[in-house]
């Protein structure tokens, strides 16, 4: 019996992009169930995020169109990572194994045939990585060199070159749907799961209509919710902080004695103004981090729903 295969698709504001690439999903669809890989029962499962645009209209009128089709529609706006969860959940209650990618056409949908194959010879996730970055602006290269190895110098475990083009299996699914935190970073998430996995190597292509959803300063936030999410590194490195400063400021206290003893002591408004800028400045960025893990264990603590479903296609079952 050949398996369910689910390609979960995000959306938010993609009116222009989504009539173009939705087809190609539902020939990628066909093309692996005439090959034998798949069942006719695979979908393809749209989840707007809330889009402000006509985003959910075309997802229905896809759906009228071909049973393959279907999608959910979220109460508001969610966030990537909450709009991908709820995808993956639901399709979770379908399918063998789910495809998550993004609907802009920048993956190469060609490779989700190795993920099948891979899948088929045993692998539970099967990450799709980026063989090279030679398409982007050297400023796109650089801040994503930058976000990865921030990430790791700061003790996340995720995959270089590796976003959220990935398939599960159902039971990499399930064993994720029992990570309950509210803060998400699924690229993190999914390594945290464990399991066979493989890799797959894929060209990135330019985005085949609209604008990017992820400029760099949301980049850079998405990173700080990554390392805060999985690692306590950051407050690890401030109490290392801590104890240079405390032993930089003993030194000080005994150089000062000595100074005072043998009568060269001078005032020096210079050196005093800059250790206590210093010092200042070490404890506004260490109550900084600290803030944002106190912020993080807030969120956590109100048990709030990460995503909430208004409605559904109607050839969603």
């Amino acid at each position: 019996m050949q398996p369910i295969i689910y390609i979960v698709i995000p959306c938010y504001n993609e009116q222009e992009v989504l009539p173009l690439t939705a087809p190609l999903f539902l020939q990628k669809l066909n093309d692996l169930y005439i090959d034998g890989k798949i069942s006719n029962d695979s979908r393809i499962l749209f989840v707007d995020d809330g889009s402000r645009d006509n985003t959910w209209d075309i997802i229905n009128s896809l759906s009228q169109l071909d049973e393959h089709y279907i999608g959910i529609s979220l109460s508001r706006n969610h966030g990537h990572q909450n709009a991908l969860l709820s995808g993956l959940m639901t399709a979770a209650k379908h399918c063998d194994a789910a495809i998550s990618i993004d609907c802009d056409g920048q993956d190469d949908i060609d490779a989700i045939d190795k993920m099948v194959d891979e899948y088929l010879s045993g692998s539970e996730i099967v990450y799709g990585v980026r063989s090279d970055r030679t398409r982007d602006t050297a400023f796109k290269r650089g801040t994503a060199q930058f976000f990865y190895k921030l990430m790791k110098a700061f003790g996340t475990d995720i995959i270089y070159n590796h976003a959220d083009y990935r398939l599960m299996s159902k039971r990499a699914l399930n064993a994720l749907a029992e990570y309950k935190e509210v803060n998400l970073f699924l690229r993190g998430l999914a390594l945290m799961v464990g399991f066979k996995y493989s890799c797959v190597e894929y060209s990135r292509k330019e985005r085949i209509a609209g604008k990017s959803k992820y400029p760099f300063k949301k980049m850079l936030y998405f990173a700080l919710d990554g390392i805060t999410s999985l690692s306590v590194k950051p407050i690890r490195l401030i109490t290392a902080f801590g104890l240079i400063a405390a032993l930089l400021s003993f030194i000080g206290i005994i150089w000062s004695i000595i100074t005072v003893c043998i009568g060269s002591a001078i005032a020096g408004w210079a050196s005093t103004v800059s250790i206590i800028c210093f010092l200042g400045g070490i404890q506004l960025i260490s109550i900084g981090i600290i803030g944002e893990y106190i912020g993080k264990i807030y969120l956590e603590v109100k048990h709030r729903p990460r995503y909430i479903i208004d409605k559904t296609t109607e050839n969603l079952e």
